[in-house]
């Protein structure tokens, strides 16, 4: 019996040109204060970060998009996080054996099989989950934004049922068992922080939240001594 996990990285809706603004370590200095660092290192050079990227209006329809492509079966978990590597426990907990991820990232591991030998992280839990023969198939809907392309993870690929559809080409119908939504701040600013919030809700059924903690986002109000503490970053 076929039980799928749907996991959504709020980056799939977010633009940020060719700059890599990401981190695959996630914990307090990567998710807030280097974007502190950042934003005030670019204002040194005259320049405003917020313009670098763009946050799609998909947001908004995503979800009326999903419930016309999936059945959301009743009763149906939903589970908020910043990392997505949430992901791996969510999957195994709820023994679903398919994925359908929608993310600008494959996180299928990134340095080959040998970064499958790593802890679970939020740059390689759908590749543990193959390998550790949790799940049998996986449907990866990359975000128009992406930068990677499917050959990038011939390395698994080529071992596992792994495919690279568009929303559009899914079979409709298919019943999703439990939704997880990471925020993922070491990638996403936390300037479209309200924004996510806004999407989750926009689901309409209860969630939970698991380690999402709040992002105060107020650069006017920062002092001499934040900067120093920022640029240690």
């Amino acid at each position: 019996m076929e039980k799928c996990l749907l996991s959504v990285d709020w980056d799939y809706f977010i633009y940020s040109g060719y700059r890599n603004f990401g981190s695959y370590v996630e914990n307090k200095r990567t998710i807030i204060d280097l974007w502190y660092k950042r934003y005030i290192l670019s204002k040194r050079k005259g320049e405003d970060i917020r313009r670098y990227f763009r946050l799609s209006k998909d947001f908004q329809s995503f979800w009326h998009k999903i419930k016309g492509t999936f059945g959301l079966i009743k009763g149906i978990k939903v589970y908020v996080s910043d990392s997505h590597a949430l992901s791996y426990q969510i999957a195994l907990d709820n023994k679903c054996n398919t994925v359908y991820l929608f993310d600008s990232h494959a996180d299928l591991g990134y340095g080959g099989l040998e970064s499958l030998q790593f802890e679970v992280n939020c740059g390689n839990w759908l590749g543990k989950l193959f390998i550790d023969k949790k799940i049998d198939k996986a449907h990866i809907i990359y975000s128009l934004f992406t930068l990677e392309k499917p050959h990038y993870f011939n390395f698994i690929n080529k071992l596992y049922n792994i495919n690279y559809p568009k929303l559009e080409d899914l079979d409709t119908g298919i019943d999703i068992d439990v939704i997880h939504i990471a925020r993922s701040g070491a990638w996403t600013p936390p300037w479209y922080d309200e924004e996510f919030f806004k999407f989750i809700n926009s689901l309409r059924l209860p969630y939970k939240i698991v380690d999402c903690p709040i992002r105060r986002w107020d650069p006017g109000k920062i002092s001499f001594a934040d900067e120093i503490y920022y640029l240690m970053a």
